[in-house]
Protein backbone atom coordinates (compact mmCIF):
# COMPACT_ATOMS: atom_id res chain seq x y z
CA UNK A 1 0.00 0.00 0.00
CA UNK A 2 1.20 3.68 -0.35
CA UNK A 3 2.32 5.74 2.28
CA UNK A 4 -0.05 8.29 1.76
CA UNK A 5 -2.49 6.23 2.00
CA UNK A 6 -1.54 3.99 4.58
CA UNK A 7 -1.80 7.20 6.59
CA UNK A 8 -5.02 8.12 5.70
CA UNK A 9 -6.18 4.89 6.01
CA UNK A 10 -4.57 4.41 9.47
CA UNK A 11 -5.86 8.07 11.15
CA UNK A 12 -2.45 9.26 11.43
CA UNK A 13 -3.20 11.96 8.96
CA UNK A 14 -7.02 12.95 8.39
CA UNK A 15 -6.48 13.24 4.97
CA UNK A 16 -4.39 11.88 2.02
CA UNK A 17 -3.39 15.16 0.35
CA UNK A 18 -2.04 16.85 3.90
CA UNK A 19 0.00 12.82 3.86
CA UNK A 20 1.13 13.87 0.13
CA UNK A 21 2.45 16.97 1.44
CA UNK A 22 4.30 15.92 4.39
CA UNK A 23 6.08 13.17 1.92
CA UNK A 24 6.97 16.78 -0.23
CA UNK A 25 8.36 18.39 2.74
CA UNK A 26 10.52 15.49 3.81
CA UNK A 27 8.65 15.60 7.21
CA UNK A 28 8.33 11.43 7.16
CA UNK A 29 10.57 9.19 7.85
CA UNK A 30 10.09 5.26 7.18
CA UNK A 31 13.11 3.02 8.56
CA UNK A 32 14.93 5.99 9.23
CA UNK A 33 14.62 7.46 5.46
CA UNK A 34 12.89 10.25 3.87
CA UNK A 35 10.41 8.73 2.18
CA UNK A 36 8.07 9.59 -0.89
CA UNK A 37 4.24 9.09 -0.55
CA UNK A 38 4.15 6.68 -3.22
CA UNK A 39 6.94 3.97 -1.10
CA UNK A 40 5.27 1.01 -0.45
CA UNK A 41 4.51 0.15 2.74
CA UNK A 42 4.89 -3.46 4.45
CA UNK A 43 4.04 -4.64 8.33
CA UNK A 44 7.11 -4.21 10.39
CA UNK A 45 8.48 -0.66 8.77
CA UNK A 46 8.74 1.87 11.28
CA UNK A 47 7.25 5.10 10.45
CA UNK A 48 8.14 8.64 12.09
CA UNK A 49 6.14 11.75 11.48
CA UNK A 50 7.03 15.57 12.64
CA UNK A 51 3.81 17.71 13.24
CA UNK A 52 5.46 20.92 14.40
CA UNK A 53 7.47 20.82 16.93
CA UNK A 54 6.38 17.48 17.51
CA UNK A 55 7.52 13.64 16.47
CA UNK A 56 5.47 10.49 16.32
CA UNK A 57 7.23 6.91 15.75
CA UNK A 58 5.09 4.11 15.06
CA UNK A 59 5.95 0.56 13.79
CA UNK A 60 2.65 -1.12 11.07
CA UNK A 61 1.18 -4.08 12.18
CA UNK A 62 -1.22 -4.62 10.04
CA UNK A 63 -2.34 -3.29 6.21
CA UNK A 64 -5.90 -3.38 4.97
CA UNK A 65 -7.39 -1.37 2.13
CA UNK A 66 -9.77 0.48 4.61
CA UNK A 67 -11.19 -0.01 7.93
CA UNK A 68 -13.80 1.60 10.41
CA UNK A 69 -12.63 4.12 12.41
CA UNK A 70 -12.22 1.80 16.44
CA UNK A 71 -10.42 -0.93 13.71
CA UNK A 72 -7.95 1.91 12.64
CA UNK A 73 -5.90 1.73 15.85
CA UNK A 74 -4.85 -1.85 15.50
CA UNK A 75 -3.18 -1.10 11.88
CA UNK A 76 -0.08 0.44 14.06
CA UNK A 77 1.34 0.68 17.58
CA UNK A 78 2.88 3.39 18.81
CA UNK A 79 7.00 3.36 19.74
Amino acid sequence: MRLDKYLKVSRLIKRRTVANEACDAGRVLVNGRVAKASLDVKEGDRIEIEFGNKKVAVEVTRIVESTKKEDAKEMFRYL
